[in-house]
């Protein structure tokens, strides 16, 4: 091909050429293959969201209710107007204790929940993968809420007077324990409390994925 000024223009062999008319282009997944997913491209869908505050709480009352009605009744039998508030409380601790371990532990570890959380609609997960706890879990988080228990008008002071804690989201500069947020309340053991619909809602986006 000769250019008006005279000269000659050839062109590149080794070039690209453009595609002629009629010529299908390959897809564009197999032109520009897709990022591989890495570890903050979670795959699937999120876990269920902790359940509310106020709904948490009604499910602790509900249990401190049942636990002291059930310990009461064990107790009456051997309470009569001789008995001092000494002997009254030590007969008490035996009942409570052993309720709360069965309801915090035993039923959930069979039902998922204790009988506050039932009534509540709140389940008992594991993370990271949202399954139901195992014993172990279930007894160190019920032995950390015992020594925890005496220290809760403190934690709760602390979080009215500090504002609220971050998210789960927030980066956090200390590291903390599985499952934990940084939140006043977390469960330590890598546990978490959710609402009974989020969790079906997302074990059916397990079961059937789109």
């Amino acid at each position: 091909m000769t250019t008006p000024w005279g000269k000659r223009r050839t062109r590149n062999p080794s070039g690209p050429t453009a595609p002629t008319r009629g010529t299908a282009l390959p897809p564009t997944s197999a032109r520009t293959p897709a990022p591989a997913p890495g570890p903050g491209h979670p795959v699937g869908p999120r876990l269920p969201p902790r359940a509310g505050d106020t709904r948490r709480h009604l499910a602790v009352g509900l249990d401190c209710y049942f636990c002291l009605v059930t310990a009461g009744l064990l107790a009456r039998p051997y309470v009569d107007a001789s008995t001092t508030v000494t002997e009254v409380l030590g007969l008490l601790a035996g009942p409570a204790l052993a309720f709360s371990f069965l309801n915090q532990v035993v039923l959930t570890a069979v039902t998922g929940a204790g009988l506050g959380k039932l009534i509540m609609g709140i389940r008992v997960i594991r993370l990271p993968d949202a399954g139901r706890p195992g014993l172990w879990r279930l007894v160190r988080r019920w032995l950390y809420g015992l020594s925890l228990l005496p220290l809760q008008p403190w934690y709760g002071l602390r979080s009215f007077l500090t504002g609220p804690a971050p998210g789960p989201d927030t980066p956090h500069p200390v590291a903390l324990p599985n499952g934990c947020t940084g939140e006043p309340y977390t469960d330590p053991s890598g546990l978490r409390q959710v609402r009974r619909r989020d969790l079906a809602a997302h074990r059916d986006a397990m079961a059937f994925p789109r």
